[in-house]
């Protein structure tokens, strides 16, 4: 079944409290996916301080301190390590390109969950609200937010598995739904370089829409093509560091609200999870249409 939500922020008077209002919005849809759960911050100061690439892993063999001390003397910049168990979260003052090259060649062992320059990714398995407040999502501030409540369907229970999908420099991508045709989509991206980490239809979305984006596709475009492209009842929710989108298959099955003030725009697999955000009831509140793509972008 899955739950949704996504909160992005206008005014900078509310980036403070990102974390808190996500997790509010997140402790909502627990019984749409209890099995694991994955969150994405974009913006917080501790997590991925301004100036710094920052890379989130799992299953790292070293621990984040050691680990960092060895990063530091690889690329010569200070890194700093933090164990958010099960995930490792490493920053530093270089290129995401250089920090992510250094932390596969000395923990080749790690799957890297998300990179970039604002992104922060956090999964594990269990409860999700009590992953959330595990790692410390509610005092994270930031302009944006993602976060998932899974339950399997089409791959085993792992926190590799759940979501969101971070494959490329500061995009997430986040599923209510499943792919009917992921595999042969799998099998061409896969002839054409990409590698792929898992077995679950939602990181063939993701490596698809990361794919056009790398090619210069601005993300609508990349959103449409998705649509054209894959089969199956989905509601996605993509975000990287200055848009935020929705889009729904042809039947639209996968709930989906979307609520928008001044002040912010959020979405969720339900309304009630939208229920206590600041100005709601003011909001312009309406279900995403078939195929229609919806993007919002910071300001």
């Amino acid at each position: 079944m899955c739950g949704i939500v996504g909160l992005h922020l206008r005014d900078p008077e509310l980036y403070p409290r990102l974390g808190e209002l996500l997790t509010g919005m997140l402790d909502q849809m627990c019984d749409r996916g209890p099995d694991s759960a994955g969150m994405s911050i974009y913006g917080d100061p501790t997590w991925s301080p301004a100036g710094h690439a920052t890379v989130s892993l799992l299953e790292s063999p070293i621990p984040a301190a050691e680990l960092a001390a060895e990063l530091t003397k690889d690329v010569g910049q200070a890194i700093t390590g933090i164990d958010l168990d099960p995930t490792t979260v490493l920053h530093g003052p270089v290129a995401s390109e250089t920090l992510v090259a250094a932390i596969r060649a000395v923990a080749p062992g790690a799957r890297i969950i998300g990179f970039g320059n604002d992104v922060t990714v956090l999964k594990g398995m269990g409860n999700p609200t009590e992953l959330a407040h595990r790692f410390g999502l509610p005092n994270a501030s930031g302009w944006q937010g993602v976060a998932h409540t899974r339950m399997a369907t089409e791959s085993a229970v792992t926190a590799t598995g759940s979501h969101p999908f971070s494959v490329g420099p500061d995009q997430c991508l986040v599923h209510n739904g499943s792919f009917s045709n992921h595999m042969s989509i799998k099998h061409d991206l896969e002839r054409h370089g990409v590698v792929f980490d898992s077995e679950n239809d939602t990181e063939v979305g993701a490596r698809f829409v990361a794919k056009q984006l790398a090619e210069g596709v601005d993300l609508e475009k990349a959103l449409l093509m998705l649509n054209e492209t894959f089969d199956g009842f989905y509601t996605l929710l993509v975000s990287n560091s200055d848009s935020f989108a929705v889009v729904r298959d042809a039947i639209s099955c996968k709930p989906a609200v979307v609520a928008e003030t001044d002040r912010w725009v959020a979405m969720a697999s339900e309304y009630r999870a939208l229920a206590h955000l600041p100005g709601v009831d003011n909001a312009r509140i309406f279900e995403p249409e078939p195929e229609e793509v919806y993007v919002w972008h910071r300001q």
